[in-house]
């Protein structure tokens, strides 16, 4: 059976290493699975994931010069939904956006109804850290001519 990159097969877990797992897929060609290559999550050891003789699907992500095949189960199948944010909830906050009061904006300026766009929340963030930037600088030099005397 011929196959190329892009193909999905079926095949058997012939050995498991600590960088991945072989892979016997039709025709008696085989193929490396990679660590990284099994789950969507974290890896931290193959046997959690597979054991030898375990049918999987996989994915032919590459062919090398030397004609090795590299694999891919967890593109073999539908990435795991991501999980949804509540409404309301941006993620974390920077600058001291969140400390302030009236909204966390600079200025006191109310949220509207609608997000803002990433241009406006760049130039939020922009303009707070020129003025924490300023303020640091400010203090620097008063506190660099106390030792003065």
């Amino acid at each position: 059976m011929e196959f190329g990159v892009g193909s999905i097969v079926e095949g058997k877990v012939t050995g498991i290493t600590k960088f991945g797992a072989f892979v016997s897929l039709p025709g008696g060609r085989s193929g490396l699975v990679h660590i990284s290559e099994i789950a969507y999550s974290y890896v931290n050891d193959v046997k959690d994931h597979l054991t030898e003789g375990q049918e999987v699907k996989v994915k032919v992500i590459g062919i090398d010069d030397s004609n090795r095949i590299n694999l891919s189960i967890k593109k073999a199948m539908d990435p795991p939904p991501r999980p949804q944010r509540p409404a309301g909830q941006g993620g974390p906050r920077h600058s001291g956006y969140g400390s302030r009061q009236g909204g966390g904006r600079p200025g006191g300026a109310r949220a509207s109804s609608e997000p803002e766009s990433f241009e406006e929340r760049l130039k939020h963030f922009m303009q707070a850290s020129d003025s924490k930037l300023s303020e640091m600088k400010y203090t620097e030099k008063r506190s660099s001519r106390r030792g003065r005397r």
